[in-house]
């Protein structure tokens, strides 16, 4: 009864952005589960909500894999290999961040990575090379200090795990670039969930254990969660331009600062805290405009839906 009202263009544009901001929403709960984990008493080691995460996405992309009658195509192993390790060490190291530091310090350090990218790739291709990128990026690192270094300038080095997390994942994003030029998103998966489980199982294999039942839920739940996220934002940026999902998919910055205090006791950010977060955020959405305006050639307004 809305077609009279909404195009149904329009409509999915808004199902598009729901759906990417659903998806920050789910990458930050994932993290809440395991802080309300150590909350309730337990001592869930990093490597095991690793071990799950990997386990059930390896699971379900199985499941969507026989369903669909798909067939692995491996065409260059090395980008799949790399982009398997590259994601399971941002996913550790993220994950490590939430068990040292805040959520929403873990959470803001880990949205660094579009820094990181820029910064890799002014370093190495030439032609990214342009003083408005430096700027942004140099701008942008001023509010990582400023999350790394509190009011009380007390600093903690649990906070290094987040950055690392947005490092790594810097890394792995450029690799899945490369991956995707010859292999299709299930193939890429496969790999990455298949080869992230097995990697994380031998590598502290002297840390796994069974979970007990109360254990089960919190690694099932931030699991489930997580993928869900990943299942949103896929769809999601179906619907909506580069730019606008690079906006919305930043708002987790602003997520975990507000939530934090109350959803799992994070202390309030300071002034200077706010201020880090929207420069990093600011830097976020600012070189995902020149990005797509210089692959695209055009204004944002004329951009195609991807």
């Amino acid at each position: 009864m809305f077609d009279g009202i909404m195009p149904k263009t329009d409509r999915k544009s808004i199902l598009g952005y729901l759906a990417v901001f659903a998806s920050a929403f789910c990458f930050y709960m994932s993290t809440v589960v395991i802080k309300w984990s150590a909350m309730a008493g337990l001592h869930i080691r990093t490597s095991m909500f690793t071990l799950a995460r990997f386990s059930l996405g390896f699971a379900v992309v199985c499941i969507v894999i026989s369903l669909g009658s798909h067939k692995i195509r491996v065409v260059r192993k090395s980008f799949l290999v790399g982009r398997a390790l590259l994601n399971t060490l941002a996913v550790f190291c993220f994950f490590k961040a939430v068990s040292q530091t805040s959520v929403a310090q873990a959470n803001i350090l880990n949205m660094t990575f579009p820094l990181f990218i820029a910064l890799f790739s002014w370093i190495f291709f030439k032609s990214q090379r342009d003083l408005g990128t430096v700027a942004i990026v140099l701008v942008a690192f001023v509010g990582v200090f400023m999350i790394l270094m509190p009011a009380d300038t007390h600093f903690s080095l649990g906070a290094l795990w987040g950055l690392a997390s947005g490092f790594t994942a810097a890394f792995a994003i450029i690799v899945l670039n490369m991956a995707r030029q010859d292999h299709d998103t299930l193939t890429i998966l496969f790999f990455m969930f298949g080869l992230g489980w097995i990697v994380v199982f031998f590598l502290f294999f002297h840390e796994m254990q069974i979970p007990d039942t109360h254990e089960l839920v919190y690694l099932f739940w931030c699991s489930a969660i997580a993928i869900t996220g990943q299942v949103l934002l896929t769809q999601g940026f179906k619907y909506v331009t580069a730019i606008e999902g690079g906006i919305i998919a930043s708002t987790r910055i602003f997520l975990a600062a507000i939530l934090g205090p109350f959803l799992v006791m994070d202390p309030a950010l300071s002034f200077a805290g706010w201020i880090g977060a929207f420069l990093i955020f600011a830097g976020n959405v600012l070189l995902t405009v020149k990005k797509v305006r210089k692959l695209s050639g055009a204004a944002p307004s004329r951009l195609n839906k991807s």
